[in-house]
This record gives structure tokens, sequence and C-alpha cells, in this order.
């Protein structure tokens, strides 16, 4: 179930996993600078694609990720640390402009 951000329409945005998915009661690991990495995201109308996005936290089975969909529009979501993986440390987020 994805959250509404204001941003990105609601069939467009990436599924989330719930709280109980990844980790209710684990207190998420939170760096102090958002790691890059690149990250598979399912949307809720059902397309796949992969991006760069952050990692600003995670937990023993998951990872919730910052990224900016093909419109430009920022939002996060959490995904299966499986689909997850680290990009080079001097990548960084695209600045959405505006």
């Amino acid at each position: 179930m994805s959250r509404p951000t204001g941003n990105t329409p609601f069939p467009e945005r990436a599924r989330t996993l719930a709280p109980k998915q990844y980790g209710l009661h684990e207190d998420p690991v939170r760096p102090s600078e958002p790691i890059p990495v690149r990250v598979w995201l399912v949307t809720v109308r059902g397309d796949e694609f992969e991006t760069d996005a952050v990692a600003l936290a995670w937990t023993r089975r998951a990872v919730n990720v910052e990224y900016i969909d093909k419109h430009g529009r920022r939002d996060s979501a959490w995904v299966w640390a499986g689909a997850v993986t680290r990009r080079p440390p001097a990548s960084t987020l695209p600045t959405v402009s505006g």
C-alpha cells in the first residue's frame, strides 16, 4: 500500500511495504547521510522500473528509498532489501528543478 506524498499521482506511486513487512518492532537504521542506491520499483498500476535512489533507512528485511519518478517528482517507498543495490558513494539523487 502506498501513502500520499502530494507529489505523485496514486497509480504512478511505487508500492510500499507495510510496517509489519519491513519490521514493525525493529528500529530502522538511519544513516547520517543518505546512501546512493539502485532500486527496482513496482507502481500501484503494476509498472516496473529500475532507477537511481538514495537509502534513507533500512531494517533486516527492507530499505526505505527516496527516488525521482519519470516525471521529475520526488517520492519514497519501503521495498524489499533484495530490490536494492549500492551505487558508488560519489553518486547522488538527481535534483528536482522548478
